[in-house]
């Protein structure tokens, strides 16, 4: 009787809120619940009632294991927005509509500067006046910024008459909720998947194969490249001192294939995961480093953020249309934002800013940089000058403060040798060698990467067996000591 209370306890202690593991797709227990929920989901499939709320069900709990009770925050902001915009939608007088948008984006803001920022302001605050700050304890509940995002851009879009509102209160709760999307994006607006919703078409063979193949990339550019290569970053970026030059240009090489890797990975599991059950939720990176310009990086990097930002920020600011010195202020203004977005710290900021700048230099510079020939030294050229770029902007990305990142970059640029490369490759081969595959990788052209999607789908399941073993066989064999959480989760 003991024993088995004891192991009754220990069933039940797993589906209790850990603040140490929250559970995320990293985590093996997502994994086996998944694989329960996944023919239920099947079978209630027909049943579009019934099927929404099972998903609702999953989608609460696994927001409640990554971030405790803060799931009813996701909840409560849902039916708010659900039924301001039915509001909005209802009336026809601008006074009232407004008011109605403004108490939405207060709310949806509110509380996430609340949870994300309280912290900062009052530590900013603090070194102004003085004082004794003592920091508030609050856990950032996971996604809040992505379901924030989204929650705001369906109001938003039902105010200017883009979108009719959603009229049942579970379509917008499966919506908001739905755990693909939920911990790191995409940023699905309701304008794209409520179609999808209402139509609860049966997944193809396409979808479901195609979808598991999108899984699995993500599981091997998260658990094996990101995971890996990061043991080496994280320890040269947590002591920049400790280390030369060479050392610490080859940290920001790895963590500019890292965060690639790390949200990429994510963004293909999560979108694999939906289109297994039968949702396209688009696509979210599309080899941002061929870039030959910045503007060029921001429509292939974290693309439904790019366009969230453009639609909801750039444009209403006034875009383009009032001039090109109004130009560059909206779009310093639009970056600054999504770098403070990314975290509530001054790098953060500095690194929107350095973007910021980056586009309007660009933009600046377009008339004349159209002129110049295209050819492949010139391509070569393009592209070296951005990829440092982006790679010299993660360093204020990664750093915890800005005395780290100026000992990172000043170590680079006073005390860099090559003679330290073969040394290097020596006594990290392994890490070298996923790098280069990572960069590689990169520039294979995308029609090769449709063929082996579609080869893969069309393979017998005995094929698609021995590929999943060897996946799971990488994954173990490069796994390290404790599982890095993703980048973005915290964001």
């Amino acid at each position: 009787m003991i024993l088995n209370a004891i192991d009754m306890t220990r069933v039940l202690s797993l589906f209790a809120y850990n603040s140490d593991e929250p559970m995320l797709f990293t985590s093996g227990l997502f994994w086996v619940l998944f694989l329960v929920f996944l023919p239920v989901y099947a079978l209630l499939k027909s049943r579009r009632k019934q099927m929404m709320l099972f998903v609702i069900a999953f989608s609460l709990f696994f927001f409640y294991k990554s971030s405790g009770w803060y799931f009813l925050l996701l909840v409560a902001t849902s039916l708010i927005d659900w039924w301001l915009a039915r509001w909005i939608d209802s009336r026809q007088d601008r006074t009232g509509r407004r008011v109605a948008l403004t108490a939405s984006l207060v709310m949806s803001l509110g509380v996430l500067l609340l949870f994300k920022y309280s912290n900062f302001v009052m530590a900013n605050l603090e070194s102004l006046i003085g004082g004794n700050f003592q920091p508030m304890d609050l856990i950032l509940p996971v996604g809040i910024s992505f379901y924030t995002f989204r929650t705001i851009s369906y109001v938003v879009d039902v105010y200017k008459r883009r979108l009719q509102p959603v009229e049942d209160y579970v379509d917008y709760l499966f919506f908001l909720s739905y755990f693909p999307c939920l911990v790191a994006g995409p940023i699905v607006r309701a304008r794209d998947f409520m179609p999808q919703l209402r139509a609860n078409k049966p997944a193809s063979r396409q979808l479901i194969y195609g979808g598991l193949w999108l899984v699995m990339l993500g599981v091997l550019k998260k658990a094996v490249f990101a995971d890996y290569i990061a043991q080496y970053n994280n320890i040269v970026f947590g002591n920049p001192s400790g280390y030369t030059g060479f050392e610490l240009l080859m940290a920001v090489l790895g963590y500019t294939m890292q965060i690639y890797c790390d949200f990429s990975g994510y963004s293909d599991m999560a979108i694999g995961l939906g289109s297994i059950m039968g949702f396209d939720l688009g696509i979210n990176f599309d080899y941002p480093y061929r870039s030959l310009n910045v503007t060029e990086f921001w429509r292939r990097w974290h693309i439904t953020l790019s366009l969230w930002l453009r639609d909801y920020v750039y444009i209403p600011l006034g875009g383009n249309r009032k001039g090109r010195a109004r130009q560059h202020f909206n779009l310093m203004v639009t970056m600054l934002l999504g770098g403070l977005w990314h975290g509530a710290a001054w790098t953060f900021v500095v690194w929107g800013a350095g973007h910021g700048l980056a586009l309007c230099v660009h933009k600046l510079c377009k008339p004349w940089l159209d002129r110049i020939e295209s050819t492949p030294v010139t391509r070569f050229v393009s592209w070296l000058m951005t990829f440092s770029l982006v790679a010299l902007l993660w360093v204020f990305f990664r750093a915890s403060t800005f005395e780290a990142a100026g000992q990172v970059i000043g170590g680079i640029f006073t005390d860099f040798e090559w003679a330290y490369l073969p040394v290097f490759i020596a006594r990290r081969l392994t890490w070298c060698l996923m790098l280069a595959i990572i960069f590689g990788l990169h520039f294979v052209p995308r029609r090769v990467w449709d063929k082996a999607r579609d080869w893969f789908i069309a393979a017998p399941w005995v094929v698609k067996l021995l590929v999943f073993i060897a996946l799971v066989q990488l994954v173990l064999q490069f796994a390290s000591a404790t599982v890095q959480p993703f980048l973005y989760s915290k964001f």
